[in-house]
C-alpha cells in the first residue's frame, strides 16, 4: 500500500491532533490487539491516541488532521475484519461550547483569543450565513473538558464582554449531532414495532388516521404561531434595551465632557 503525504492535509491555521480528528471504531473483534488496531490505520499517518475496550468491542484513535480522519472513515467504515463489519464515526467532541450574543465585529481570531484565558482552544468559529454575514452565534472547541467547564461556569456567574458593547455572551454546552451518516437501515433496531410499521402514505380523508393527523397538524401550527409571537416579543425587548443603552451611553459621554469643561 501507499502512504498519504500527511502535510498536505493540514489546512492553513489548523491545529494537529485535535478532538475533531478523533474516530470512534465499533464492532471490533474481541481478540484484536493494539498492533492490529494501529495497523488498520497505519496508512493515515502516526496516531496520537489509541484506546481499545476489547470487552465491549470498540476503540478510539486520533489522527493528525480532520481530512485524514475523514479519508480513514470513508475507506474503513463497513470493511470486514474477522467477519465483522467495522462501524466508524467521528467521536463526540466532549469540550465544545456554543457562544451566543456575538457582536458583528467578533472574528474567529478574537473569539479564540477571548476564550483562551480558560485554557487551550483547538478551534473557534463565528457562524456566518450563506452570504458570509455574522449570525451572532459561534462555537469554541477546547482541547480538554476542565477549561470548557471553567468557561461555562465563569460566563454563567459573571458577564463576559468581548467588545465595547456591554452585552455579555451566552455560553452553553454544544449539542452534538451526526448529520452526515444519519440512521441507515442496517443499524435500525429490528423490534416488534419495526416489523408492524406501515409504508409511507398520505392519510385518506374520512379515516381515523386522517382525523388524528389533522389534529397533530393543528397543534404543530399552534406551536409555530406561539414561537413566532415569543420571537417578536424578544426582538422588540432587545431593540428597546439597545435604544436605552445608546441613550444612556450618549448621556454618560456628555456628562464626562461637562466634567472635563468644569475642570
Amino acid at each position: 500500500g501507499f502512504t498519504i503525504d500527511i502535510k498536505s492535509f493540514l489546512k492553513p491555521g489548523e491545529k494537529s491532533y485535535t478532538q475533531r480528528c478523533r474516530l470512534f471504531v465499533g464492532n471490533l473483534p474481541t481478540d484484536i490487539t493494539e498492533e492490529d488496531f494501529k495497523r488498520l490505520f497505519e496508512r493515515y499517518g502516526e496516531p496520537s491516541e489509541v484506546f481499545i475496550n476489547r470487552d465491549r468491542g470498540f476503540g478510539f484513535i486520533r489522527l493528525e488532521s480532520r481530512t485524514l480522519a475523514e479519508i480513514a472513515k470513508a475507506e474503513l467504515d463497513g470493511t470486514i475484519l474477522k467477519s465483522r463489519p467495522l462501524r466508524i464515526r467521528f467521536a463526540t467532541h466532549g469540550a465544545a461550547l456554543t457562544v451566543k450574543n456575538l457582536s458583528p465585529v467578533v472574528s474567529n481570531e478574537l473569539l479564540e483569543q477571548a476564550f483562551s484565558q480558560f485554557g487551550p482552544v483547538e478551534r473557534a468559529v463565528v457562524v456566518v450565513d450563506d452570504r458570509g454575514r455574522a449570525t451572532g452565534k459561534g462555537f469554541v472547541e477546547f482541547a480538554a473538558k476542565p477549561p470548557a467547564r471553567k468557561a461555562l461556569e465563569r460566563c454563567s456567574d459573571g458577564a463576559f464582554l468581548l467588545t465595547t458593547t456591554p452585552r455579555p455572551v451566552v455560553v452553553e454546552p454544544m449539542e452534538q449531532f451526526d448529520d452526515e451518516d444519519g440512521l441507515p437501515e442496517k443499524l435500525m433496531q429490528k423490534t416488534q414495532q419495526y416489523h408492524k410499521e406501515q409504508p409511507p402514505r398520505f392519510a385518506q380523508p374520512g379515516t381515523f388516521e386522517f382525523e388524528y393527523a389533522s389534529r397533530w397538524k393543528a397543534l404543530d401550527e399552534m406551536e409555530k404561531q406561539q414561537r413566532e409571537q415569543v420571537d417578536r416579543n424578544i426582538r422588540e425587548a432587545k431593540e428597546k434595551l439597545e435604544a436605552e443603552m445608546e441613550a444612556a451611553r450618549h448621556e454618560h459621554q456628555l456628562m464626562l465632557m461637562r466634567q472635563g469643561k468644569i475642570r
